[in-house]
């Protein structure tokens, strides 16, 4: 089996934007992802009504999550999905504080509640199960993300002990490659007995990353901010991220990160 991720920030519905406010954009961003047809997309920033929009638009998709103030409320950390291809098979949202069943709840250092949605799924065809968690980390504090990093990975950890098929992890972590909570999701440290074996999707570029965060300015020059991880089990074929402008503007003031993947097995058996 062999599909493909999508990681998006879609950028909050706020009047200060002016020609890049939501109405002006829900069609660029529908565009690109009917383009891209991912599996999965992991969205962040996305209060209910900018769901509901890009649900109208995006038809072979269905979504789950909940929001950081409890039911549908502020920031949603969705994921959007093939409800023709894909079986929902359980689903769940926790919140990145001490207290990670309460809603709105924070801790640390946090400027506002974080959470993390994930869901398990049954693909149709090949009866692959394949679970995939979304999260956008604190923008402000540092404790905050190490922490809420740290929460994600042990949550990954123990998925993945009772269920071992593969995960993705998809996110804004608002920290760059050189920064505590990748170092510690690529698995670069043990931290108090805990050592991740998820896989950095951008581990295959040869070249530099680049920016994915760009205020609706554009341009390459950086370091990424938004992520995909996946399992031991998971190959990655290949991970670009998409920096066009649709019909004359950005649909989103971060770029989508997109890749494509498939299983270990299948690539041995490809090789037989």
């Amino acid at each position: 089996m062999e599909w493909k991720v999508m990681s998006f920030n879609l950028r909050y519905d706020t009047p200060n934007d002016g020609v890049n406010q939501w109405p002006y954009r829900i069609d660029r961003l529908a565009h690109m992802m009917r383009e891209h047809e991912p599996l999965f997309i992991g969205t962040q920033e996305g209060y209910a009504h900018m769901l509901a929009d890009l649900q109208e638009r995006l038809e072979p998709y269905a979504w789950l999550g909940t929001g950081r103030h409890g039911g549908q409320e502020n920031e949603h950390c969705a994921i959007f999905y093939r409800k023709d291809q894909l079986e929902l098979l359980e689903q769940g949202t926790f919140w990145l504080s001490e207290t990670p069943d309460m809603p709105a709840s924070k801790s640390w250092d946090s400027s506002l509640p974080r959470i993390c949605t994930w869901g398990r799924w049954r693909h149709r065809g090949s009866e692959q199960v394949i679970t995939v968690f979304n999260t956008h980390l604190d923008h402000l504090g540092q404790e905050a993300r190490n922490q809420g990093s740290l929460m994600i990975l042990k949550a990954i950890v123990r998925e993945y002990e009772l269920n071992p098929t593969p995960v993705i992890l998809l996110g804004d972590f608002n920290s760059h490659p050189t920064d505590w909570p990748i170092r510690l999701l690529r698995g670069e440290f043990d931290h108090g007995g805990i050592q991740s074996w998820l896989q950095d999707a951008y581990g295959i570029l040869e070249e530099e990353i680049g920016l994915t965060a760009h205020s609706f300015q554009g341009g390459s020059e950086g370091t990424p901010i938004d992520y995909i991880f996946v399992s031991p089990d998971v190959l990655v074929y290949e991970v670009l991220i998409d920096r066009r402008e649709v019909e004359g503007g950005f649909p989103s003031d971060h770029y989508p990160v997109i890749a494509r993947l498939g299983t270990k097995e299948e690539h041995r058996e490809e090789s037989d």
